[in-house]
C-alpha cells in the first residue's frame, strides 16, 4: 500500500489542469500524434460527481506511445503530486474489462491531441463492486452515485446494475458476495445520505487498520489477501 501523506491532493478543480499539462509535455515529446485516456475510478468520480473532494491517484486505460509516461512524470514531479499519480496499474486487477474501452465516454481534448473519457453510473458502481475493497472509498462512492442520480432524477436501479456487471464481467455472480449483498441491501432501502458518511467513517478507519499492518508487515499485502487480512485484524481488535 502506498501512503503518499504528504503529497498533493488530486481535486475537482485541478484535475483539469493536471490533464493539460500532461497533453501539453505529451505534445512537445510526441508532436501531433494522438493519444487517449480513459479515466475510471476516483478521477472518474471527481469528474462526473459532487460529493468527493479529492483521490491521491487517478486510474486510467492509457492508449499512448512511451512519451506519456515521461510527460505524466514530469507533471507529477512539477507539481508534487503522488509517485505513480496516473497509471494503468488497475488493468491487473479483477475490475477491469476490455469493454470499459466500449461504455466508457467523452469528456475533453487537450492540445488537440489526447482525448479523455470516462466510465461513470452503472458501469462505474460495477467496477466497485467488482472491487469491493472495505478500506478504499468504494462501497461509500458507491452510495454517493446512487444518490446523486436519485436527486437528479436520473436514478440507477438494480436491473441496471446487474446489467452492467454482466457486460463487463460476464456474470453476476462474479461479484464477491460482500459486494452482492451491500447493494441488494442499500438498494432495498435507499437511506443513501443517511448511511454515506457512516460507510466512509468506517473506509478510513479500515484503511488506518491496513497501514499500520502494512508497516508492521511490509510487502505481505497483495489484492488476493487484503480482504481477508483486514476481516482477521478488525475481529482481533473486537
Amino acid at each position: 500500500m502506498s501512503h503518499n501523506a504528504d503529497k498533493q491532493y488530486i481535486t475537482k478543480s485541478n484535475l483539469d489542469d493536471y490533464l493539460k499539462e500532461v497533453a501539453k509535455e505529451f505534445r512537445k515529446r510526441n508532436g501531433k500524434v494522438p493519444a487517449e485516456i480513459i479515466i475510471i475510478g476516483g478521477g472518474s468520480v471527481l469528474i462526473n460527481y459532487g460529493f468527493r473532494d479529492s483521490t491521491l491517484d487517478i486510474d486510467a486505460i492509457i492508449h499512448a506511445s512511451g512519451a506519456m509516461k515521461d510527460a505524466i512524470n514530469l507533471v507529477g514531479d512539477r507539481y508534487d503530486l503522488p509517485n505513480n499519480w496516473l497509471n494503468s496499474d488497475f488493468m491487473k486487477t479483477s475490475s477491469y474489462s476490455d469493454t470499459l474501452i466500449e461504455v466508457s465516454k467523452y469528456y475533453r481534448t487537450f492540445s488537440n491531441v489526447v482525448q479523455i473519457r470516462t466510465v461513470d453510473a452503472e458501469y462505474l458502481i460495477a467496477m466497485k463492486l467488482k472491487s469491493g475493497r472495505k478500506y478504499k472509498n468504494d462501497f461509500s462512492d458507491i452510495v454517493g452515485i446512487l444518490r446523486e442520480h436519485e436527486e437528479n432524477k436520473s436514478p440507477i436501479t438494480l436491473d441496471d446494475i446487474i446489467k452492467a456487471v454482466e457486460k463487463l464481467y460476464s456474470s453476476w455472480e462474479s461479484l464477491p458476495e460482500d459486494s452482492r449483498d451491500f447493494i441488494y441491501d442499500i438498494m432495498k432501502d435507499k437511506k443513501y445520505m443517511e448511511v454515506f458518511t457512516k460507510i466512509r467513517e468506517e473506509e478510513l478507519q479500515n484503511k488506518a487498520i491496513m497501514i499500520d499492518f502494512d508497516e508492521k508487515y511490509p510487502n505481505t499485502l497483495k489484492e488476493s489477501n487484503l480482504a481477508d487480512i483486514l476481516k482477521t485484524l478488525k475481529e482481533k481488535r473486537k
